[in-house]
């Protein structure tokens, strides 16, 4: 297995919380209130700036987007 890309490489996953919060015409604070996460982590999320996410917060988030982990994040290809 190769070692975890260094703080300041890209990792290669893209977060769409973006776009499926557009979708349902929901808004990052709204989501924040919801989930139980601050604004400041998940805008760290939304902007692919997170290096870890907890199991917990990524359920929480498909459940109240109702959505899937691939739905929320991808690879960049």
């Amino acid at each position: 297995m190769s070692p975890a890309a260094p703080d300041d490489e890209p990792t290669g996953i893209h977060c769409r919380l973006d776009e499926l919060l557009e979708a349902r015409g929901m808004t990052l604070t709204r989501l924040s209130e919801l989930v139980g996460v601050s604004v400041v982590n998940l805008s760290v999320l939304k902007n692919d700036r997170a290096r870890a996410i907890r199991y917990s917060t990524l359920s929480a988030i498909c459940r109240v987007l109702e959505c899937e982990v691939g739905d929320l994040l991808v690879r960049d290809r």
